[in-house]
């Protein structure tokens, strides 16, 4: 069996956000979307529902990033926010 890096997708509240990809990562989420749903037993979920869990996973698996957020000199705040000064 395929081990992916994302499992089935939780029910949050979203944000709106509005992005525009190229043509290539469409297709390739497309293509993640129908693996993860055969991988998951589930029928798959639509390929822009991938995008936040994705983005959550690119970033709780940057150590540099993760590193910042938790040093006591941050750029960034608990909140990602950018501290001014």
């Amino acid at each position: 069996m395929t081990k992916l890096k994302l499992g089935p997708l939780a029910n949050d509240k979203p944000v709106r956000v509005s992005v525009e990809l190229p043509a290539a990562v469409q297709r390739a989420l497309v293509a993640y979307a129908e693996l993860l749903g055969r991988t998951t037993g589930q029928s798959p979920p639509e390929p822009t529902k991938l995008i936040p869990p994705m983005l959550e996973r690119f970033m709780a698996t940057d150590r540099a990033f993760m590193k910042a957020r938790r040093g006591k000199n941050a750029q960034f705040d608990s909140g990602g926010v950018e501290r001014s000064g």
